[in-house]
């Protein structure tokens, strides 16, 4: 019986333990890359082919006495308007995080005139796409357990607690 148990255990288990796990991390998004956040500098063409989702940040390094971090609407977007931001993300110290964790359009700029020099940038924020589907196990007898590394049994035998006669 206990021969009939690791033949059956061992396959499924060692499927188990190789599948691979899809990772989901935040991803942190470091604004204007080495350029930071300075007048002159094109951050629609930084946008580009970047995708932000639910869980990231946006992390922005600049002078400190001289610009700032602001969230405003569409229009005081586009017209370089900050006299009634949604939400200063303004801490300070010239390094400062914008989580991302609503899905939304953010609209964020520079409230002390950088805005009107480039200083501004808009993100999508989406929903974490779907983990990728893993391929069916068509037939398990079809699975072989000489796939299964020497270490992986021991931890398959020790996790079921499978002793030999």
């Amino acid at each position: 019986m206990a021969r009939f148990t690791v033949l059956i255990a061992a396959p499924v288990l060692a499927f188990l333990v190789a599948a691979p796990v899809p990772e989901v991390t935040a991803k942190k998004y470091l604004v204007g890359d080495k350029k930071f956040w300075n007048p002159d500098i094109n951050y629609d063409t930084w946008v580009q082919g970047k995708h932000f989702y639910l869980g990231d940040w946006l992390y922005f390094v600049y002078y400190r006495d001289q610009h700032n971090i602001l969230e405003v609407n569409k229009t005081d977007y586009e017209g370089c308007i900050s006299d009634h931001p949604i939400r200063n993300y303004t801490r300070g110290g010239g390094r400062d995080i914008v989580p991302l964790n609503v899905t939304k359009q953010y609209y964020l700029l520079d409230g002390r005139g950088g805005c009107f020099k480039g200083m501004k940038l808009t993100v999508t924020v989406e929903k974490l796409p779907p983990p990728p589907k893993s391929a069916p196990v068509k037939n398990i007898r079809s699975v072989s357990i000489t796939r299964v590394s020497k270490h992986q049994l021991v931890v398959i035998l020790f996790c079921c607690d499978i002793h030999f006669p």
